[in-house]
């Protein structure tokens, strides 16, 4: 199958709004004291609030993106994606049938440094910190 190709985007041509987010495991039955290196990093537009913002995804979904960060596999990269429902989830096999993971409530989440946000991942729901919120 011929895969296309993911654009290259320039941080400076997308909207203000647009924050790098990072998220880190929170403390749970298998990790005590979390996890940095169990992490995303989010490109995604932020409202005023903290809120992510659909309208301003709708314009610009190319450049939402997402990394995950596992220790001993590779780096996973793919895009934040709004589903049927109001979900938001990430995908990181585009042309593909993988299984999305599903941001758990993101719509209610606000993304500010020190809040907690749910993925679901293999099954799964785990909680992460919000440790930085950055403008690009």
């Amino acid at each position: 199958m011929n895969q296309a190709k993911p654009r290259r985007i320039l941080n400076s041509s997308l909207p203000s709004s647009f924050r790098q987010i990072r998220l880190e495991l929170a403390r749970e039955a298998d990790h005590p004291f979390g996890d940095s290196g169990i992490a995303y990093v989010l490109i995604a537009p932020l409202d005023s609030e903290g809120w992510l913002d659909l309208n301003m995804w709708r314009q610009h979904r190319e450049a939402c993106r997402v990394a995950r960060f596992r220790p001993g596999k590779p780096d996973d990269l793919g895009h934040l994606v709004h589903r049927a429902g109001g979900h938001w989830a990430f995908r990181y096999d585009i042309f593909g049938d993988h299984e999305d993971e599903t941001g758990y409530h993101f719509s209610e989440e606000k993304f500010e440094a020190g809040e907690y946000v749910s993925i679901t991942d293999e099954g799964r729901t785990h909680t992460y910190r919000v440790v930085s919120v950055v403008p690009l």
